[in-house]
C-alpha cells in the first residue's frame, strides 16, 4: 500500500539530512572540487548532486529490504547505538589530540 506524501513529513526529512550534512566530509569534498580553477562551479555541483541522489537512493532501496527481515524498532536500536560508538570514538580521539 502507498502511503501519502505529506508537506510535513517532506520538510522534517529534508531538514534532518540537511542539518546532518552540513560540515560533513562531503560537503568539505565538493568545496573543495569548488575551489580548483580548473572546474566549472557548476560541473562540481552537478556531480556531487548526483552523488547524493545516487547514496540516497541506495540507502532507500537497502533500507526498503531490510524493513522485510529487521523490525523498524530494531533497526532504530542499532542505528542510535552505532551513533553513539562513534561519538565515543571520537571524543577518544579528540581528547587523545588535545593532551599532545
Amino acid at each position: 500500500m502507498q502511503k501519502g506524501i505529506s508537506v510535513r513529513i517532506l520538510v522534517s526529512i529534508f531538514l534532518s539530512i540537511f542539518i546532518a550534512e552540513l560540515g560533513d566530509k562531503t560537503q568539505l569534498a565538493t568545496l573543495l572540487f569548488a575551489t580548483d580553477k580548473d572546474l566549472s562551479p557548476m560541473s562540481v555541483f552537478v556531480a556531487a548532486s548526483a552523488a547524493l541522489v545516487c547514496s540516497s537512493l541506495l540507502a532507500v532501496l537497502v533500507g526498503g529490504q531490510l524493513i522485510h527481515f529487521i523490525s523498524p524498532t530494531t533497526l532504530q536500536v542499532i542505528a542510535g547505538i552505532g551513533f553513539i560508538v562513534i561519538g565515543c570514538m571520537d571524543t577518544r580521539r579528540l581528547a587523545s589530540i588535545a593532551r599532545r
